[in-house]
């Protein structure tokens, strides 16, 4: 658990005016002491996605485009037998371009199209994984463009994260106001900011040309963060 915090203190500002109908201080001139705080926990992931790609080459864009259809039909039928519904395959990206070589002094020429076909695949169980890595490549997929582990629910994480990211700004401001010589008062706000997970870990991955052996996958755990500022009625002492 790391903490980040920051103290300060505000000291007393003009004498106020007195009013009949209110007396109190506003709450920006009493005494304060500011802490910022950070709560972090560990997750583990439950879910994956995964982008497998189709790339083909030919001299026509149109023979390259209906190789890579073929090719894509046959990685989606096979994800589709495990059990991936509709919902969990999605088209991301498809790309077209031309491939050309260049001469000096010359104009470059096309001499073949490349296409590239990218299903995002959403895996709702991690033992999943790697059967959907090894189906896509053994099926006519030669990319795997990303691997992203992550948490479905991570409420109660993020609640657990917050309750500790403010005992510790508690602890630090008491701390704070202790070293002043005073004594910690009330709190008067409270801001919490959005929680912050690991970012996702990429990974690349090509079809070997021989037979392959089930592809491990390890999730590991996240990491998940959460920042609160807290402002706190400092009481100076006698």
């Amino acid at each position: 658990m790391k903490i980040r915090h920051q103290v300060l203190f505000a000291g007393l500002l003009a004498p106020l005016t007195v009013h009949a109908q209110d007396t109190r201080a506003p709450v920006d001139q009493i005494p304060q002491i500011a802490v910022t705080g950070r709560g972090e926990i560990k997750v583990s992931p439950d879910r994956a996605t995964i982008q497998v790609s189709v790339q083909t080459r030919a001299v026509t864009a149109a023979a390259a485009a209906a190789e890579n259809a073929s090719k894509q039909q046959g990685v989606l039928a096979a994800l589709r037998k495990l059990g991936l519904g509709n919902d969990q395959l999605s088209t991301i990206n498809y790309n077209v371009y031309p491939e050309q070589r260049y001469e000096q002094g010359k104009e470059p020429v096309i001499v073949g199209y490349n296409v590239t076909n990218t299903i995002l695949v959403d895996v709702r169980k991690l033992d999943q994984v790697g059967p959907v890595i090894d189906a896509a490549l053994a099926n006519g997929a030669n990319m795997i463009t990303s691997l992203q582990f992550y948490a479905s629910n991570t409420e109660a994480a993020r609640r657990t994260a917050i309750a500790t990211a403010i005992d510790k700004a508690r602890a630090d401001a008491e701390a704070a106001a202790r070293a002043a010589r005073g004594s910690l008062g009330t709190l008067l706000e409270i801001n919490i900011g959005a929680y912050s997970p690991q970012p996702p870990r990429p990974m690349v991955m090509m079809r070997a040309a021989a037979a392959q052996a089930d592809t491990p996958i390890n999730p590991g755990e996240e990491t998940l963060s959460v920042e609160v500022n807290t402002r706190w009625k400092f009481i100076p002492g006698q």
